[in-house]
């Protein structure tokens, strides 16, 4: 691993936070643009890095499958030839057929985002969006009311408690419920923890709170795309070695390198940020020394 590589990229794309953790230790940890340790960053879609693990969660406790469609919960669903085919597995893994947008760009509330229209064959196709975890919120919430609580509770109380991580706050919709896509604000080290969780395989302090071949469901890419799994990028295809991790718009990220035995957080503000450039940087030691701005002498 070449920190001071991964660094210079990271730093050429408003770098906010980098953290880099290696067998359980902090070994690097820089912030700048105003963060610091104790503050919270926007996760964006890095939020998604949740739900797969909550999934797999509720399914070994069973409270749902995988492979069951949305239509076992909400039955109009199958009066449509298309919506009826839909799984729980699709929609984490988005290739449940719902097209790009689809109802704006302002994250729909459960109820909205169980009338969107199915585009394309279900299974065929992947197509990045929110409103696919919207869907799956809207049945976990359905399958949690006969006990009480939300699926953010679930995420909370089943996995997030029991491995001491916190989420400093959510974003609330306007009828007072939480995405599932977006919305999560965590500091770079809480965030970390939960990576830490996940190299471990589900354990936390010894103990399994998911099951490891559980969690191991969340990295199994789709047949429309290998490189994506519920809720996680998986294993890029150049230069990034066994990499898997959670993405958000501006360069939020959630690296998880289990050849490294390391976890790597990083928060930023850039839309020109690459993954891919960054952990070919990060991971590659045979790549030159980075660039370093000078100062012509006049």
């Amino acid at each position: 691993m070449n920190i001071e590589h991964g660094l210079a990229y990271a730093e050429r794309h408003a770098l906010q936070a980098l953290v880099v953790d290696v067998a359980g230790e902090i070994v690097f940890e820089q912030y700048a643009g105003g963060y610091d340790a104790g503050k919270p960053h926007a996760l964006y879609s890095g939020t998604k890095s949740f739900w797969g693990v909550a999934a797999v969660a509720a399914a070994d406790d069973g409270l749902l499958e995988l492979d069951e469609p949305v239509a076992n919960t909400f039955p109009a669903w199958a009066a449509d030839a298309r919506k009826r085919r839909v799984t729980l597995r699709e929609l984490l893994a988005l290739t449940s057929g719902i097209g790009f947008g689809g109802l704006g760009n302002a994250v729909p509330t459960y109820e909205r985002a169980l009338e969107v229209e199915i585009k394309d064959e279900p299974g065929e196709r992947f197509t990045y969006g929110g409103i696919p975890l919207q869907i799956f919120g809207a049945v976990l919430a359905a399958k949690l009311a006969p006990r009480g609580g939300t699926p953010h509770d679930y995420l909370r109380t089943r996995i997030l408690e029991p491995i001491d991580v916190t989420v400093s706050s959510w974003r609330t919709l306007r009828d007072g419920t939480q995405p599932l896509p977006t919305g999560a604000f965590m500091t770079a080290r809480e965030w970390l923890s939960y990576g830490r969780f996940i190299l471990a395989d589900g354990e936390w302090n010894g103990a399994a709170v998911v099951a490891s071949q559980s969690v191991a469901r969340c990295f199994v890419g789709s047949a429309p795309n290998p490189h994506y799994g519920l809720g996680w990028h998986l294993r890029p295809k150049a230069g990034a070695g066994d990499v898997v991790y959670g993405s958000g718009a501006g360069g939020q990220a959630l690296y998880v390198v289990p050849s490294e035995r390391a976890v790597i957080v990083k928060f930023g503000a850039s839309s020109s940020y690459d993954h891919i450039a960054f952990l070919k940087r990060l991971l590659n030691d045979d790549e030159p020394p980075p660039r370093r701005r000078t100062t012509a002498k006049a």
